[in-house]
Formats: structure tokens, C-alpha cells, sequence
């Protein structure tokens, strides 16, 4: 039973570290706000990244609950309670969403969260 716990740990690790890439990689042209408000394919950009990180966020509540809240003490410098907060914040105030935030978070707390969870990558 335990191995079979390590490998839906390692399945979802590996799920979230490629959408974390993913995020980085559609942004990789966004440098400020207006490049995501200022056109259609920029709000779908913008949709698209929250769809994303609502995801990620959902999956890392999942693996604080599948490791018993024993990995993330091993990683202080990540920002765990508010990732998953993110994914609320998203989900239920969606229409509310200030797109200067998903752009800080993109530049300033997935590059540390995808290094992280490539670091638990190698745990499992």
C-alpha cells in the first residue's frame, strides 16, 4: 500500500511540475498586465493560466493529504498555504480576479515551485 501511495505521489508531482511548465511557457511573451487585458487572445491566455493554477492548486492540497502534511514542512521556502489559497481565490471570486496578481505569481512563485517540486520529484 505504501508503494502504491508513492506512485500517486510521483503521478502527481509529474502532473503538476508539466503544468507549472506549461504556465512559463505560454507566458513567456507577457510582460506586463495590458499584454494580457489589451487583447481576446490575451484574456483566453489569462483564462487559461487560472485554469491552471486552479489546478495546481488543487493537486498540491491533494499531496499534502496523500503525504500526511509531511513533505511541505521540508520545503519552508515555498508559500504552501497561500498556493492553495490561490486556488480558492480563483475559483470562487473568479470575476474578481486581478490579473496584475496572476502575473506576479507567474514570474515570482511558480519558477520556486516548479524548482521545488522538482526536488520531490527525486524523492519518488
Amino acid at each position: 500500500m505504501h508503494n502504491d501511495n508513492n506512485l500517486r505521489v510521483a503521478h502527481l508531482l509529474e502532473r503538476i511540475a508539466q503544468s507549472l511548465e506549461i504556465v512559463l511557457e505560454r507566458c513567456e511573451n507577457i510582460h506586463a498586465v495590458n499584454d494580457f487585458l489589451d487583447s481576446p487572445d490575451g484574456m483566453s491566455l489569462l483564462d487559461g493560466v487560472c485554469m491552471k493554477l486552479i489546478a495546481v492548486g488543487e493537486s498540491i492540497k491533494n499531496l499534502d493529504k496523500l503525504t500526511n502534511a509531511q513533505l511541505f514542512p521540508r520545503y519552508p521556502h515555498i508559500p504552501w498555504r497561500e498556493i492553495m489559497g490561490m486556488r480558492d481565490i480563483i475559483v470562487h471570486h473568479y470575476f474578481e480576479i486581478d490579473a496584475e496578481v496572476i502575473l506576479v505569481t507567474i514570474r515570482e512563485g511558480v519558477p520556486p515551485l516548479l524548482a521545488a517540486i522538482k526536488d520531490m520529484r527525486q524523492e519518488f
